[in-house]
């Protein structure tokens, strides 16, 4: 199974935050530059994330993101659930299905079976989990900013 960029980079910007002091607010630029990824792509992941509650976005020109939560109450499961579009890893788990084997088929409770257990290896981890140094992250961060922001 393959996580959409639009989890992968939801994830990315909660570890981003969680690396960061509680109270400093972090720009979507900062991220983009620090993961050398698109900020177009970023906005719109933030704007989601504070739509969900799990992050704080503060506008104006001194604005930013920060986590809205402690990094120990985002779970990496809950997350994965709501940034996800689908889990139809085959496609008998679908509305159109027109595989003619489903009904014999074994194949769909093992894939379910299987889907099952990855979430719930995710549901077992917090972002607190992911980021337990969070200044390691910070020296990899600034590394890639560009060198007149460093």
């Amino acid at each position: 199974m393959k996580l959409t960029l639009y989890t992968d980079y939801s994830l990315r910007v909660l570890i981003y935050l969680a690396s960061k002091p509680k109270s400093e607010l972090s720009t979507i630029k900062e991220i983009a530059d620090s993961y050398q990824i698109s900020k177009n792509h970023l906005m719109k992941v933030t704007y989601e994330l504070g739509k969900m509650g799990i992050i704080e976005t503060i506008r104006g020109r001194y604005g930013g993101i920060k986590l809205a939560k402690e990094p120990a109450d985002i779970n990496i499961g809950k997350l994965v659930r709501k940034t996800e579009e689908d889990f139809e890893l085959v496609e008998c788990f679908g509305k159109n299905n027109s595989c003619v084997i489903t009904p014999v088929c074994g194949l769909k409770h093992v894939l379910a079976k299987a889907l099952n257990a990855y979430l719930t290896v995710l549901d077992g981890y917090t972002l607190a989990d992911l980021v337990t140094n969070p200044m390691d992250y910070r020296l990899l961060f600034q590394e890639q900013q560009p060198e007149t922001e460093q």
